[in-house]
């Protein structure tokens, strides 16, 4: 992957871990460039120092972590790799990837491809509809709405957890989760399933005439220079929405940083502001970890702080916190996966991270 680009804001001017202390002892200002499109600068708390000498040593004992990243107000000020991960490597972010199709949606409807979150898949996909009248299936299924599948509230049948294999083993994943059990009324309970994000990646391809790589990389990854690698496609060709992307845990951080700047990156509107509001709005709550879900976002309290994220299986976390202008990234390595490290992750977050950054950032 070529290196990043120098003019990327939250690349800019790195400050390397190496000299915290003495840096952050002597008050230290970092100034966040106005070309880059931030009013005030940054300065590093003095009693910030021993918090995050703290979270950095908490980081190393856990085994699975292969990166740590950490911006704010702009600036990368936390760059860690651990047991042998590369900054130019691309990591798997399995599930993070639902995530990573939300400005795809939202800039679909700012085209006019799709008409709005309430709009009816029926209508986008119309031959699979036809497909379960002609099956007698649940007629609720006609009452799914994007905004249902955005935020896993379809009412179907998961295809995730016990019932993945079968489901990538099918003939047409699109199919195989439509035809799936209703197990409550479309928008009245959590039932999360990657089924549902390909269904959303399929409807991208139908109303774009695109596939959802290219359409993704020319809307959005491209601006960010952003390179797509190649994932896993169902049988009908189609790239599987929600799982399995590759990305640098940089290009994460770009992701995160777009968000949190309403959308915007360099100058230009990439995703509608409105959108992201719509996606940070919670929905519902899982019933087996007590987080709050948007469209296609996590939501959790951590730190004392609103704390939005990508959440991906073995430990894959992209973390915003728009109160402190933070944006971290945790990669974890699935070759070394651990029972209970999603666990410790959490609390990771919420006794260390952002209690750490909490007090690194004042404006003056």
């Amino acid at each position: 992957m070529a290196n990043p680009n120098p003019e990327d804001r939250i690349l800019r001017q790195p400050f390397r871990l190496a000299g915290w202390r003495e840096a952050a002892l002597t008050g230290i200002v970092l100034w966040v460039a106005a070309s880059a499109g931030f009013a005030q600068e940054t300065r590093l708390a003095e009693d910030s120092a021993p918090a995050i000498e703290r979270m950095l040593a908490q980081a190393e004992r856990m085994r699975p972590i292969s990166s740590l990243l950490v911006a704010q107000g702009g600036q990368l000020v936390v760059e860690r790799y651990y047991r042998g991960m590369r900054a130019d490597q691309t990591t798997n972010v399995k599930s993070v990837s639902k995530t990573l199709l939300s400005p795809l949606i939202g800039i679909a409807i700012e085209e006019g491809l799709l008409a709005g979150p309430n709009q009816p898949i029926s209508e986008l996909l119309p031959e699979y509809f036809e497909r379960l009248d002609h099956a007698d299936q649940d007629t609720r299924k006609s009452e799914i709405e994007l905004r249902h599948v955005l935020s896993m509230s379809a009412g179907i049948q998961t295809t995730s957890f016990g019932n993945y294999g079968a489901w990538l083993s099918s003939t047409d994943w699109v199919w195989d989760q439509l035809r799936r059990p209703m197990v409550c009324d479309p928008g009245r309970c959590f039932e999360y399933s990657t089924g549902n994000t390909h269904i959303l990646g399929a409807i991208l391809t139908a109303r774009t005439g695109m596939s959802l790589r290219d359409y993704a990389q020319s809307r959005f990854f491209g601006a960010l220079d952003i390179r797509l690698p190649r994932w896993d496609r169902d049988p009908q060709g189609r790239y599987l929405g929600g799982n399995n992307m590759a990305l640098t845990p940089r290009d994460l951080l770009k992701f995160g940083q777009v968000f949190l700047d309403g959308g915007s990156y360099n100058g230009r509107q990439l995703i509608p502001a409105d959108w992201i509001d719509l996606s940070w709005q919670p929905r519902f709550s899982s019933p087996w970890n007590g987080h709050r879900y948007g469209y296609l976002w996590w939501t959790e309290r951590w730190g004392g702080q609103t704390a939005y994220f990508a959440w991906g299986y073995g430990g894959q976390y992209l973390v915003v916190v728009p109160d402190l202008h933070l944006v971290a990234v945790v990669t974890s390595s699935l070759a070394r996966t651990e029972r209970g490290h999603t666990r410790r992750l959490r609390v990771f977050f919420d006794r260390y991270l952002v209690p750490a950054f909490a007090a690194h950032s004042r404006p003056r």
